[in-house]
């Protein structure tokens, strides 16, 4: 609050009446607190929340609804992963994919927003594709960028991913890559067994899907 001393005349400053009016009309509007809440819940995009992060979507041209794939169809013994099921599970494909909508939270459309725009400033190289997969997935497990060195490149993860998982990573359009190259996201998942001759046995399935 400013001090309102100043905005009195000598005669009229030891009045209680005038000077608790000033005082209280002061506060009535003072801008701090609506200065203060614009910045933290809307133009501040690490605090920003609800609506705030809606109106950030819209300049990044990112909105807060995926569709995620909810029905998997058959497939053969590797395919155990988020889209497919071994044989005797689940249907075959019907040339269309079944999907839901899914609202994201706050926390993580935040995430997505900051991604969308790191991808908007990427220079399109591994290491910088590297740290947008970092900050979408941090701390699941490995996941990286593969180049094939014949224009196609792949986003590998080696984590289960989960169908919001799959469809950010498929169909968001968040994912940056280069001009002219074919992209796909691979998961490759390494389990291990005990031997009985002694040691582990390492399993490596992998499932890629094209990025569209």
């Amino acid at each position: 609050m400013q001090n309102p001393d100043p905005t009195v005349i000598s005669q009229y400053d030891a009045s209680p009446t005038i000077t608790l009016l000033i005082e209280a009309f002061n506060q009535w509007i003072d801008p701090t607190k609506n200065i203060n809440d614009f910045y933290d819940l809307m133009w501040n995009i690490d605090t920003a929340v609800g609506w705030g992060l809606d109106a950030w979507g819209r300049i990044l041209g990112i909105g807060r609804v995926i569709a995620v794939a909810t029905g998997k169809y058959w497939g053969y013994d590797e395919a155990t992963t988020v889209s497919a099921d071994p044989y005797g599970q689940s249907p075959f494909y019907s040339g269309q994919k079944l999907t839901q909508n899914v609202i994201l939270d706050d926390t993580g459309y935040r995430t997505l927003l900051l991604a969308k725009a790191a991808a908007n400033i990427c220079d399109g190289s591994i290491p910088g594709i590297n740290n947008i997969l970092l900050m979408l997935w941090p701390r699941r497990g490995n996941v990286y960028v593969v180049d094939g060195r014949d224009m196609t490149m792949q986003y590998k993860f080696e984590f289960q991913m989960t169908p919001l998982d799959v469809s950010i990573a498929q169909a968001s359009g968040i994912l940056p890559k280069p001009a002219g190259v074919s992209a796909t996201v691979a998961q490759e998942l390494h389990t291990s067994t005990p031997w009985d001759g002694g040691g582990t046995v390492w399993d490596s399935r992998m499932t890629s899907w094209d990025r569209t």
